[in-house]
């Protein structure tokens, strides 16, 4: 896995703090592979969370306090429910 220490620090401290304790983060796509380079940060998320309104100021404020902590970094974003697992296996 593709991840300094700091960087997985800072996703799964920020996955519980926006997603609720119980939610769950996976890291899928190039940065899985240690052999390849380069990459966004390809996330699936299952949050504890529920609801549109709530996931959309999680996701926010989520990619904002990762912004801040790990600066410039593309970050793929999906969240939980069959829809998003099927298209995190489709593109990652």
């Amino acid at each position: 896995m593709r991840l300094t220490p700091r960087q997985r620090t800072a996703i799964c401290d920020y996955t519980v703090r926006h997603f609720g304790s119980r939610a769950r983060v996976w890291l899928f796509g190039s940065r899985v592979d240690d052999a390849a380079r380069g990459g966004d940060i390809d996330l699936y998320i299952e949050p504890e969370l529920a609801g549109a309104d709530a996931l959309a100021l999680a996701k926010l404020g989520f990619l904002r306090d990762l912004h801040r902590a790990l600066g410039e970094q593309i970050v793929t974003w999906c969240c939980g429910g069959l829809a998003a697992t099927l298209i995190c296996r489709c593109t990652g």
